[in-house]
C-alpha cells in the first residue's frame, strides 16, 4: 500500500510529494501474471487491486498509486525469457556488444539482477566469465540452475548487496527497475557491488514510447513505475551513479538501454545521451502537460476492440488470441473482454498451458490447438512480438485466418 499524506493522497515513492495528477485509471484488475491453475478454477472471482497510474508533479515519476507486495507477485512466476526466440537473440547480441565494447574477458564477473532462466548470463558464461544471477522466482531460478548458471533466489536490495563480496565489471538489470518499489535502495545496492570502473546496464520500456503508442496494456501491478531517462538519471544520481550512454531499442514497443558508472569512472558521455534528453524535453516529459490526454486515447483503443469483437461474434466468426502475456491480461480485463468473446489463448510456454488468464478466465492452450481447429481470426496480444508470431502463424494466415493487433490501434496484419 502506498504511503498517504494527511489529506489521504498517496505519496510519490521517489520524492514523497502527494500524488494529485492522474495519467490513467484502469480500474480494479487481477494480477496480470496470476494465471489460474486447474485447482483454482472453482474458486470465486480472482482477487483484484486498483490499477491507477499517477504522475508526480514534483519529480515526474509515473507510478501506480497502490503497491502490491513483490512476494505476492513473483513467488510463482510464469514468464520464462528463453521461450521467445527474438528475446534470446536480443540477449546474445547484448552480450556480444558489451564484451567487445568494454573488453570483458575471463577475469570479469557479470552479475545480473532478475536473471530469469539464464537467458542472458549463459552467453557470458560461454565466454568463460564468472556469472551470478539474482532471481526472486524460485521456479524460474531452477531453470537457470539446470543450465549451469549460478543463481541466488532473492529480491535484490541494498541489504542483500551488503552481504555479498562480489565486485562486478558488468551488472545487468534488464526490465527490472520498474518492478522495484524502492528504486533508490535498489540502485544503491548496484553501486555497492559495481567495480570502480565497471558498467551498470539497465533496460526498461521507454515512457516516451508508452505515451506515443498508447501502450496502456503494459501497465500492470508488478510495474510500479514507468520510466523516462529524465527520472532514471535522478534515481541513479542518488546512488552516486551517472549515465554516460543510452541506446534506443525496439524491444517491448520501444525501450532504452542505459549505461551508467560511478561518478569518478573513466567513461565519457556519448552524443546520443544528449539526443534522448532532447527528445523527452520536446515531448514535454519535463512538465505535467506532456502526460495529458493519454486516458482518452486508451479508451478509444478499448472501445474499438469491443466493437470489433462484438461485430465478429454477431457474424458468427470464431476468435482466438495468441500470447498469454501480462499486457494481454491488462488489455482484456480493463476492456471487459471475456471467454464469451475469445475462445482461447495459444501460448508456447508450457508453464502457462492448461491455466486460464486471470479475471477473464480465458483458457490457455498450446499453439497446436490453433492448427487443429483454425479460428477465423487471431488477436495477437503481445503486439511487440507481432512479426515473430505472424511468421509462426503463416500457415494459418495462408489458409484464411486473419491476424490482428489492438495496440496502438486495431489493425489487421
Amino acid at each position: 500500500m502506498a504511503d498517504l499524506d494527511r489529506g489521504g493522497l498517496a505519496r510519490c515513492r521517489l520524492c514523497g510529494a502527494p500524488l494529485r495528477a492522474s495519467l490513467i485509471d484502469l480500474g480494479a484488475t487481477p494480477l496480470a501474471n496470476a494465471l489460474v491453475t486447474p485447482a483454482e478454477e472453482a474458486r470465486g472471482a480472482d482477487p483484484t487491486f486498483p490499477l491507477h497510474v499517477r504522475v508526480c508533479a514534483a519529480c515526474l515519476l509515473v507510478q501506480v498509486e497502490e503497491t502490491v507486495p513483490p512476494d505476492a507477485i513473483f513467488a510463482d512466476y510464469p514468464y520464462f525469457a528463453s521461450v521467445s526466440s527474438s528475446w534470446v537473440l536480443h540477449a546474445r547480441d547484448c552480450a556480444a556488444a558489451m564484451t567487445d565494447r568494454f573488453a570483458l574477458d575471463t577475469r570479469t564477473t557479470v552479475l545480473e539482477i532478475a536473471s530469469n532462466d539464464g537467458y542472458l548470463l549463459r552467453h557470458f558464461a560461454a565466454r568463460g566469465m564468472t556469472v551470478l544471477g539474482i532471481e526472486p522466482a524460485a521456479n524460474v531460478a531452477a531453470a537457470a540452475r539446470a543450465r549451469g548458471i549460478a543463481t541466488e533466489v532473492a529480491f535484490f536490495s541494498l541489504a542483500l548487496a551488503r552481504r555479498m563480496t562480489v565486485r562486478a565489471g558488468l551488472i545487468v538489470a534488464c526490465n527490472v527497475l520498474a518492478h522495484v518499489p524502492d528504486m533508490v535502495d535498489f540502485v544503491r545496492g548496484i553501486a555497492l557491488l559495481l567495480a570502480p570502473d565497471g558498467v551498470a546496464l539497465f533496460e526498461f520500456p521507454h515512457l516516451l514510447r508508452l505515451l506515443e503508442g498508447v501502450q496502456f496494456d503494459t501497465i500492470y501491478h508488478e510495474h510500479y513505475a514507468y520510466l523516462s531517462l529524465l527520472v532514471v538519471e535522478r534515481v541513479l544520481s542518488k546512488a552516486g551513479l551517472r549515465v554516460f550512454d543510452v541506446e534506443e531499442l525496439p524491444t517491448h514497443g520501444g525501450s532504452l538501454r542505459v549505461l551508467a558508472c560511478h561518478h569518478a569512472a573513466r567513461h565519457e558521455a556519448e552524443a546520443r545521451l544528449h539526443a534522448v534528453r532532447a527528445a523527452e524535453r520536446a515531448a514535454r516529459l519535463d512538465t505535467l502537460a506532456g502526460y495529458a490526454g493519454f486516458a482518452a486515447r486508451a479508451a478509444t483503443v478499448q472501445q474499438r476492440l469491443r466493437q470489433y469483437l462484438a461485430a465478429q461474434r454477431q457474424a458468427g466468426r470464431r476468435i482466438a488470441a495468441y500470447g498469454a502475456a501480462a499486457k494481454g491480461a491488462t488489455l482484456l480485463n480493463s476492456s471487459g473482454i471475456t471467454a464469451a468473446d475469445i475462445a482461447f489463448i495459444a501460448d508456447r510456454a508450457p508453464a502457462k498451458q492448461g491455466r486460464r488468464m486471470p479475471g477473464c478466465r480465458i483458457p490457455i492452450v498450446p499453439p497446436a490447438a490453433l492448427f487443429a481447429a483454425p479460428p477465423d481470426d487471431v488477436l495477437i496480444l503481445p503486439w511487440n512480438l507481432a512479426a515473430e508470431i505472424a511468421d509462426e502463424l503463416a500457415p494459418l494466415r495462408q489458409a484464411g485466418t486473419r491476424l490482428w493487433v489492438a495496440v496502438p490501434a486495431l489493425r489487421m496484419l
